[in-house]
């Protein structure tokens, strides 16, 4: 059935079906990925589960004010001091701000500051339809009527919706992830393959599976309920091209050979099929249910998030056993020009063990002393892992959240020398009407509340709102938050709950905190019995998933450490230590699966120490450009001036990078030789006795190993 199967996408007619199929499938699929941006929800407040209690604030303020708007602090400065002609300018804008379609209410203000060199106007905006874009719009068309005719006088937005507008200006720079990610992969793909043609069918078959899973996910939000936003978009586009491309070399590697072996390039593709099939399957399914556990999580983000990019790779991992093998074969061998591989060339075969090439030098050096080699690589991992120690991930102030220096950060600095720092962005308070005045005495009472507004009274529902003392985003504020909650909940009858931004942003960083105390357990037992069933033994999946476990701790540790002292990061999102460990740990035991697997099958035939030496020498080259292609993917978030983006991309490339060079090639083979048949206990192959002469000898002359005729993904 397998074999039947295979034949498929590159049988003689049937290749041509499975392109008019993507063909029929992608052009709806590219009106329908088009509209995701119309489905995120990017405000804080929609990331939370429904039983928090910024959340049930929200749904009982509306029936006090307008519902779904977001303050804009707009200020004008002038460091000579303010004149009576800024003043009416202020004071005719706000009049004029009453025209945006946007715009709810009337303006607070203008106020002039107590030191005379700034003025202050809170417009409350409303989000509609187009969400974050709305904004965005709102923003500018302030903006447009506060710097016409200013003479001289500063003008910025800032506050919640000057954020807004800048993160959404933010995902947009730089030319387009997309764009980045692509020619990311273009380049290492023309080193790899040293062809000008074939990158592009790699890049045409991603390509079409982040279309395809893009139209799946806009789906899911319009009519299923799915939570995506900005943050599951860049990350889908990074992870579809990465892991997908991954694919594509592992196929192609074994295709290239096949055709040495095979003058009919359909029944090369058939058996190519055949043998890298299973493996890159397995390790597909591993990725996605990794990922699908994060709908496992509180946050609606998060648990958004995982499902989004599961789908990606399955459909990453259908167009590459489907779209691919029908594009290679349909092109035909010259497609590998200027070195095309002609029917029984004598050439080395990309992905074979090479007697004299790298990784067999590397298992030669490895077998002379495997315990002495493994404990040394494991400790300085895990001195590494120190550093993570180091990491603040209890969330970003809004100044925080950009590597440069935006708008909205320009604006806040300048009402932060001014005015009060949580002027325009409050606490909200609502209570009972009956209790109203004792919870704002209590309100008041609280260290770091600067000041209580008179209560709104309406169906027996009271709204109070409170100014910090301290930025509405820093840690200091969510503390005062901790502290007013405290206060109110014990006033009888009030039924009080504070809300808010920064209730907000306090709910959003616990419940990041009980997702990674619930989730990260779950994936790893999650993990270890996919690897147990798939490599049928105890051993091997626990000494694996210890390798990853140490390689994703050194990983954060080094992040930690590059993210305080070189790029001068204040600290780490809430989620940013679960979101690194699920990738690194899902995609390191990806490339941990390619090579146990070929090292198992080795071990049927020669011993478990000379497969793993064989498996090393023929898994090493592909795996290798395997694991670049997906660090460079990741690295592209960098492109994005945003600190979560920087941040992550540059764990996950670096941890995939140290995963592949040291820890599946140093690290795991140690293991191998040094343990032996244990490493497949209690399975059949465990009660094999190796034959093997000493590893040290075997890896001193590899002329006696045996000739090679599989690659990473024969398994």
């Amino acid at each position: 059935m397998l074999r039947n199967i295979a034949r498929l996408p590159g049988g003689r007619v049937t290749k041509w079906i499975v392109v008019a199929v993507w063909v029929a499938v992608l052009v709806p699929a590219l009106m329908l990925a088009g509209r995701l941006g119309g489905v995120e929800q990017n405000d804080n407040s929609a990331w939370l589960p429904g039983d928090a209690e910024s959340t049930e604030v929200v749904a009982r303020a509306e029936r006090l004010q307008p519902a779904d708007t977001v303050p804009a602090i707009v200020i004008y400065d002038r460091p000579a001091g303010v004149t009576p002609a800024d003043l009416d300018k202020a004071s005719a804008d706000a009049e004029a701000f009453k025209g945006i379609p946007e715009v709810v209410g009337e303006p607070q203000g203008p106020q002039a500051s107590a030191d005379g060199q700034a003025i202050q106007t809170v417009v409350q905006l409303r989000k509609g339809q187009d969400g974050w874009e709305g904004l965005g719009k709102a923003v500018d068309a302030l903006t447009a009527i506060g710097t016409a005719d200013a003479g001289g006088v500063g003008f910025h937005v800032t506050g919640p919706a000057g954020l807004a507008s800048d993160s959404i200006k933010a995902f947009g720079a730089g030319g387009g992830l997309t764009t980045i990610t692509a020619l990311v992969v273009v380049a290492i793909l023309l080193l790899t393959y040293r062809s000008p043609a074939l990158p592009l069918l790699p890049l045409l078959s991603a390509g079409g599976a982040l279309v395809a899973a893009e139209a799946v996910i806009y789906l899911l939000a319009r009519h299923a309920g799915l939570v995506v936003n900005k943050q599951t978009s860049f990350i889908l586009t990074v992870l579809v091209f990465g892991a997908a491309t991954d694919y594509a070399l592992l196929l192609t590697s074994r295709y290239r050979e096949e055709l040495r072996r095979h003058e009919d390039r359909h029944e090369a593709m058939a058996e190519a099929l055949r043998r890298c099939g299973p493996a890159v399957v397995a390790s597909a399914a591993t990725v996605a249910v990794a990922l699908m556990l994060l709908s496992l999580a509180s946050l609606n983000s998060t648990q958004g998030l995982g499902p989004a990019c599961a789908i990606g790779i399955i459909v990453g991992l259908l167009a590459m056993l489907t779209l691919m093998p029908a594009l290679l074969v349909i092109c035909g061998r010259w497609i590998f020009w200027p070195v095309r591989p002609a029917y029984g060339s004598a050439e080395a075969h990309e992905g074979t063990a090479k007697r004299d090439g790298l990784w067999t030098r590397v298992g030669a050096a490895v077998a002379a002393r495997p315990r002495a080699v493994w404990a040394g690589t494991a400790l300085a991992l895990a001195a590494l892992s120190l550093g993570a120690l180091g990491l603040r991930a209890d969330g970003l102030a809004s100044s925080e959240q950009f590597t440069d220096r935006p708008p909205t950060v320009v604006g806040e600095e300048i009402q932060a020398r001014h005015f009060p720092a949580g002027s325009g962005d409050p606490v909200y308070v609502v209570s009972s009407a009956g209790a109203a005045q004792r919870v704002r005495a209590a309100l008041a009472a609280v260290p770091g509340i600067a000041g209580v507004s008179d209560p709104l009274v309406r169906d027996g529902q009271a709204l109070l709102l409170g100014e910090l003392a301290d930025d509405p985003s820093s840690t200091a504020a969510m503390r005062t938050v901790e502290r007013a909650r405290a206060a109110l909940h014990g006033i009888e009858g009030a039924e009080a709950q504070v809300g808010g931004n920064t209730a907000v942003l306090l709910d959003t960083q616990q419940a990041a905190e009980r997702d990674s105390r619930v989730i990260i357990p779950i994936v790893l037992v999650a993990v270890l019995l996919i690897l147990a069933l798939l490599l049928r033994a105890l051993v091997a999946p626990l000494l694996l998933m210890a390798t990853v476990v140490l390689s994703f701790g050194a990983a954060l540790g080094v992040s930690a450490l590059v993210f305080e002292h070189v790029f001068g990061f204040a600290g780490a999102e809430a989620s940013f230590p679960l979101l690194a460990f699920v990738f690194l740990v899902a995609l390191g035991i990806d490339y941990n699966i390619f090579l146990v697997t070929r090292v198992r099958e080795e071990a049927q035939r020669h011993g478990t120490r000379r497969g793993a030496l064989t498996g090393l020498s023929a898994t090493g080259g592909v795996i290798t450009s395997a694991g670049l292609v997906l660090a460079g993917t990741f690295a592209a978030m960098g492109s994005l001036p945003l600190v979560f983006a920087a941040e992550l991309g540059f764990a996950v490339a670096f941890g995939v990078l140290l995963d592949t060079i040291v820890v599946r090639s140093v690290l795991v083979t140690a293991l191998t030789l040094d343990v032996g048949r244990w490493m497949w206990w209690p399975s059949a192959l465990f009660r094999r006795r190796d034959e093997d002469r000493p590893a040290v000898a075997l890896a001193s002359r590899p002329d006696r190993l045996p000739a090679v005729v599989g690659s990473a993904e024969d398994a």
